[in-house]
């Protein structure tokens, strides 16, 4: 029998989560059994799979050892140095709202690059405010993705009960997104709709005026700020967000965004010599939020990078 102690950041998580996430290699099947087995108990009470832990609550497992990651040794935790810089542009004890530059990924992939949410993880564990070794199920998250050839702000969670809102916040489309970019070509202000459907195994998207089978309507508000020979800077209200849906909108409106090398004009590129998409994630708006939620002190409030380095890329042409 082995037991756990729930801290903060496993209050509200479901049992069968945190079973799964403080065992190796135990299957499904197995889990259930000891669920209806009566081996898995709260407080020492028999509890359900669905059952939601509270910060503070004795879990024990009466579970093969051969199911538990060997415990190494206790040694005094030596902090790491961060893998990058961090520029925060908003934090509270919640959450914070970060700059992601251009070619970084938000999170990590085959590569092997450092990833946003892992200097982010550094970030916390310097300030103290984080320490792996003592967290059953959660670790820091970035909760919104941006493509790696995009800059701009980006959200991400510090405890597990803002995770848990802030994606509900996103869900609920209660934050609006505004991006700014370069276009080649000057689109007319308006709010357009269209379908889209994404090829996972190209990585591409295909947008199309009307619905058919596999693709999913498509809503961008474009607005012109200023314009300079064949180039527009332009605000884009992101109305629904799908992958590379802003890139492919404006592409497919005859419009694409300089530099972008997937949807754009290569020769228009190549004269300005863009190796990346000029598009950059600006502000965060917060609608109103339910008063149940955390982050719902955020209602009514905008987080917005300020300078970004967009705008002297279109002065620059």
């Amino acid at each position: 029998m082995k037991s756990f102690t729930a801290g903060k950041n496993d209050d509200g998580v479901r049992l069968s989560r945190f079973v799964q996430s403080v065992t190796s290699n135990m299957p499904t099947s197995l889990l259930y059994k000891s669920f209806r087995n009566k081996r898995i108990k709260i407080n020492g009470k028999k509890a359900d799979a669905d059952a939601r832990i509270c910060q503070g609550d004795l879990i024990e497992l009466y579970i093969n050892d051969e199911f538990f990651a060997e415990q190494p040794q206790a040694e005094k935790p030596v902090k790491k140095q961060p893998r990058g810089k961090l520029k925060i542009i908003y934090e509270d004890e919640n959450f914070a709202v970060i700059y992601k530059p251009v070619h970084m990924l938000c999170h990590s992939d085959r590569t092997g690059d450092v990833s946003l949410v892992e200097i982010f993880c550094d970030y916390l564990a310097q300030k103290g405010e984080y320490d792996e070794s003592t967290e059953h199920t959660f670790s820091p998250a970035v909760c919104n993705r941006l493509d790696r050839g995009t800059e701009g702000l980006v959200l991400a969670a510090k405890n597990y009960a803002a995770l848990r809102d802030i994606n509900a916040i996103i869900k609920n489309d209660l934050i609006s997104k505004k991006y700014l970019c370069i276009t080649a070509g000057a689109p007319k202000n308006g709010v357009y709709n269209a379908f889209l459907r994404h090829d996972e195994k190209n990585n591409k998207v295909t947008v199309r005026e009307n619905e058919a089978a596999g693709f999913k309507s498509i809503t961008t508000g474009v607005t012109v700020l200023k314009q300079k020979g064949p180039f527009a800077l332009c605000e884009i209200d992101l109305i629904t967000g799908r992958t590379h849906q802003i890139r492919a909108h404006l592409s497919y409106l005859g419009c694409p965004v300089l530099g972008d090398i997937k949807y754009g004009n290569r020769k228009m590129n190549e004269r300005c010599g863009f190796k990346t998409q000029a598009l950059c994630a600006e502000k965060l708006i917060f609608k109103e939020i339910p008063a149940e939620n955390t982050l719902a002190y955020m209602s009514g409030k905008e987080v917005c990078l300020e300078s970004p380095e967009i705008l002297k890329q279109f002065e620059r042409l």
